[in-house]
């Protein structure tokens, strides 16, 4: 129970982070594209590789502190850092044509889902 208390409360933070900086994504680049999840999914990536790296040689941290980073903040901050932990500990492994079936899947199939659920309610509520 200890360790869902510090992933909650690393969400939350996550999360905020991840509002604050795409506010200010539309305020310095505008609405034209998605800058402000493109920002939170590359930063979310690199500090996961970040703290992975330094947890692992590094620093002696608890498994409530490690999931309090990682899935709390990070994960509420982008799921892409986790996605992107996955592939690479695919690709650690050697296993490079599971590493790109899970690309595949989990992009292709997440968006299809998406459009699976917005059509869907479409008709429903049509």
């Amino acid at each position: 129970m200890t360790t869902l208390l510090w992933v909650a409360l690393g969400g939350a933070v996550g999360a905020s982070a991840r509002y604050l900086v795409g506010v200010q994504a539309v305020r310095i680049m505008g609405h034209g594209f998605p800058w402000g999840t493109l920002t939170v999914n590359i930063a979310g990536s690199l500090f996961m590789g970040i703290l992975i790296e330094l947890m692992a040689l590094k620093l002696n941290v608890s498994q409530d502190f490690r999931a309090f980073l990682t899935v709390g903040i990070l994960g509420g901050f982008t799921t892409f850092s986790a996605f992107s932990l996955d592939v690479a500990v695919l690709v650690e492994r050697k296993d490079i044509a599971l590493a790109a079936v899970y690309i595949a899947a989990s992009v292709g199939l997440s968006i299809a889902a998406f459009f699976v659920g917005l059509l869907g309610t479409r008709s429903v509520l049509a």
